[in-house]
């Protein structure tokens, strides 16, 4: 275990959790929403600290994150908990996995070894993802912070459901953000189990201090594909920057919502075209197996400049960022 940040002591041994908007006042030996931040006799801990339930290294797209050094490999990381219960969530076992049972599972790691293993394996990234990294996000800062001084960049895979108070303290170590943007305020109060605004507020945020921000919005099919939502989000996006790019993602059936079909390539179309239309200039669609889709064309001639498949890189067509028919600097960190 280790002390958590952002926690405010309370009367009669109680404490109040600031990391997330959750704000959970939690009593003596109980825990929080995310069931890995534990209180004992007044102090606030966080159970998942060093215990790394996933790792892998995997290519920055599949974060995804396509106007960040494209091509390179991520060393991924992630505890279990989350501060979310989505009813479709594609991790859950990891995730969810504190509501269900006793114990912290994982590989008892410390940021060194994290940090080693990033260099081992040859990334230049080290990305906190898979569940939310927020809940175990005193493991993240000291492993980003490492990082940073050992010439690494960090990530962060989020729901983007934490407090102005923890966006701003991992903020000079973090270079790079998906965020996902899953629906209206209803949608997040009956399937996330959260609220709209905050997650709102943190892209914000994340932009204004200076981290590439890319948005992912998984569509799933008669919660949150109608066209008043798309045009919405496109909408919202655009006012942050037009140049953010916009994942939208196929869904699959999983963990409460077995019982939903998956996303129609048709639907994640007309996304698209709500996007285009609405002034975006990048538009990906996810877990498609259309390649084109993954490709990234010139928002000024629709040169294509990036060509995937899939997850990974197969050509690019720029140089110091230019698009070579028409000299568009196209947006993006680390762009060849």
């Amino acid at each position: 275990m280790k002390e958590a940040l952002l926690y405010e002591k309370a009367e009669s041994l109680r404490v109040k959790c600031l990391l997330c908007p959750h704000s959970c006042l939690i009593a003596d030996t109980k825990k929080g929403m995310c069931g890995v931040r534990h209180n004992r006799g007044g102090t606030l801990y966080s159970d998942v600290y060093g215990k790394v339930a996933a790792r892998n290294t995997d290519p920055i797209e599949k974060k995804p994150l396509f106007h960040f050094y494209p091509g390179s490999k991520s060393y991924s990381i992630a505890t279990v908990g989350c501060n979310m219960r989505c009813l479709h969530c594609q991790n859950a076992d990891i995730s969810q996995y504190p509501k269900y049972n006793q114990g912290v599972p994982g590989m008892d790691m410390s940021p060194h070894d994290v940090v080693a293993e990033a260099v081992a394996c040859s990334c230049q990234s080290i990305a906190y993802t898979y569940t939310e990294p927020t809940v175990f996000f005193e493991f993240a800062l000291d492993c980003a912070k490492l990082a940073k001084k050992q010439g690494l960049l960090n990530v962060f895979v989020t729901n983007g459901f934490t407090s102005r108070e923890a966006v701003e303290m991992i903020a000079p170590y973090l270079d790079a953000v998906n965020i996902d943007l899953k629906g209206d305020d209803e949608f997040y109060k009956n399937i996330e189990g959260a609220a709209l605004n905050p997650v709102l507020d943190s892209i914000r945020l994340y932009k204004l201090l200076g981290i590439w921000v890319e948005i992912t919005t998984m569509i799933i099919p008669g919660y949150n594909d109608s066209d008043s939502f798309l045009e919405w989000a496109a909408g919202f996006i655009k006012s942050v920057d037009p140049a953010v790019p916009w994942h939208v993602s196929r869904f699959y059936p999983a963990y409460k919502m077995n019982n939903v079909g998956s996303t129609p390539a048709a639907t994640l179309d007309r996304a698209r075209s709500i996007g285009l239309k609405t002034g975006l200039k990048y538009i990906y669609g996810g877990n498609l197996p259309e390649k084109s889709v993954q490709n990234t064309f010139c928002s000024s001639c629709g040169e294509l400049l990036i060509e995937r498949n899939g997850f990974f890189v197969e050509k690019m067509n720029l140089e110091s960022s230019i698009c070579p028919v028409c000299g568009y600097k196209l947006e993006g960190v680390g762009l060849p």
